[in-house]
């Protein structure tokens, strides 16, 4: 019987597969490893290789994918790389034959994918693919059209490790308090019956009977699920959660957000639009106090366990007890940093630039393709109504004295609006995409 859990041969989700450009490479990174995703030109599935060349270890993401050819060719000395990543061109080759006496020499590290639930699964250890070929995707029940259920999806980098994403995810009694106003209310909040129902080394699964019924699901390493019925309407909403390890203090959250009704609503509202006024929120609502609580049970750990560091009294805890006492277990309260040759036993640090941390840019924006294109339609059309104030205002100085005023007037009023619309854009509205500072107090 298996007692030691086993990172690195589990299916985890990169990226919705709708924020990948299947003419560009692209670069991620799962539990330490540097990987960059790529699409055939003939392909319907993505590719996901090790981030390197094996020629002299340039970054593939950094490359491109050939025209001629559809491969994957490196850009620092034209090396090409077919869907299975063996080597198919060598530019400075005085001898074609050089490719084929070293074959395996000259591939790359290739990693098992599939393309399921609108995401990009991956397998991290290119050494057991006939494992991967045997064992299930990590999938939710809920996102199934033919269930009825409709669904969006996010994703962010998070300035936290791994197991406190874990932490924070499996404890609902924070959202009254962390997300009031936006998906918690602290006047209401109240005790939380959490009924641990089973536990083993590959599911935890937990009922909460007071209010509206829900079942939270952890399948290890990165399924962290709720589905909640509301009521006795047949009505049903799920919070899917994927918690993807990326790096020591670093974690990436893969989010799909189901449920069986308000449809037109669904299509209607823009992804982008849910991102900034909704999901981003709550990710900075937690953000800054997580990052610090990690430092802080870091430095606490050196000397004693979580279970005296923390105090957990209630039964609202009890789902927070079991997921450490199972990293516990079967983990001994680590990820597989050594085994792959990464140093994560440094603690990490705080940061205390707000900006960095509560950087919705660069943790999100730029790698999603719905909120990529709204900004860049936003300041498209902010420096379009400044410059239709300014061939408004040039305009109307040379009109005609009896035209001025019947007609100029009115340009005028609306070239100034459109100023007022600009302003709005680029100081209250495009922002949205790249920072905004939440204070707790102010809410």
């Amino acid at each position: 019987m298996q007692t030691e859990f086993n990172f690195l041969q589990h299916w985890y989700p990169l990226i919705p597969t709708e924020d990948l450009e299947s003419q560009k490479p692209k670069s991620m990174t799962l539990l330490g490893k540097r990987l960059v995703i790529w699409k055939p030109t003939q392909s319907k599935t993505y590719r996901v290789f090790l981030d390197q060349c094996p020629h002299r270890l340039a970054p593939l993401s950094e490359g491109r994918i050939e025209d001629k050819t559809g491969n994957l060719m490196c850009s620092y000395h034209g090396w090409e790389f077919n869907e299975n990543g063996i080597c198919q061109r060598v530019p400075q080759a005085e001898n074609p034959e050089i490719i084929a006496k070293n074959k395996e020499n000259f591939c790359v590290v290739s990693f098992p994918v599939r393309q399921q639930q609108e995401l990009l699964w991956v397998w991290p250890d290119e050494k057991t693919a006939a494992i991967a070929e045997n064992t299930p995707l990590p999938l939710s029940p809920q996102i199934d059209a033919e269930k009825g259920f409709v669904w969006s999806n996010y994703f962010r980098d998070l300035e936290y490790d791994w197991q406190t994403l874990v932490e924070n995810v499996a404890d609902p009694s924070h959202v009254p308090f962390a997300h009031h106003g936006v998906q918690g209310n602290r006047e209401k909040a109240q005790p939380i019956p959490l009924n641990i129902v089973k536990s083993t080394m590959d599911l935890i699964e937990v009922d909460i009977a007071r209010g509206l019924p829900t079942t939270i699901t952890f399948e290890p390493p990165c399924r962290l699920e709720y589905a909640i019925s509301l009521g006795n309407t047949g009505k049903k909403l799920g919070l899917v959660v994927y918690c993807i390890p990326v790096s020591p203090g670093k974690s990436r959250i893969v989010a799909q957000f189901p449920r069986n009704f308000a449809k037109t609503l669904h299509r209607i509202i823009p992804r982008w639009w849910n991102h900034i006024n909704e999901r981003h929120l709550v990710l900075d609502g937690d953000m800054i106090f997580l990052q610090q609580q990690e430092y802080y049970l870091q430095q606490k750990q050196l000397t004693q366990s979580w279970k005296t560091a923390y105090k957990l009294p209630t039964n609202a805890d009890r789902l927070v007890i079991e997921f450490r006492n199972w990293f516990d277990k079967y983990c001994q309260s680590k990820l597989p940093w050594q085994e792959i040759g990464i140093n994560g036993s440094e603690p990490t640090t705080i940061n205390e630039n707000r900006a960095e941390v509560l950087d919705r840019y660069k943790q999100h924006t730029q790698h999603c393709s719905s909120c990529r294109t709204a900004v860049k339609n936003l300041e498209r059309l902010q420096i379009g109504l400044l410059a239709y104030f300014v061939i408004v205002i040039s305009g109307v100085a040379v009109l005609p004295d009896d035209w001025r005023l019947q007609l100029g007037l009115p340009l005028i009023i609306t070239a100034l609006l459109g100023v007022e619309i600009s302003a709005w854009l680029k100081f209250s509205f495009i922002p949205k995409f790249y920072f905004v500072d939440y204070i707790h107090a102010e809410k």
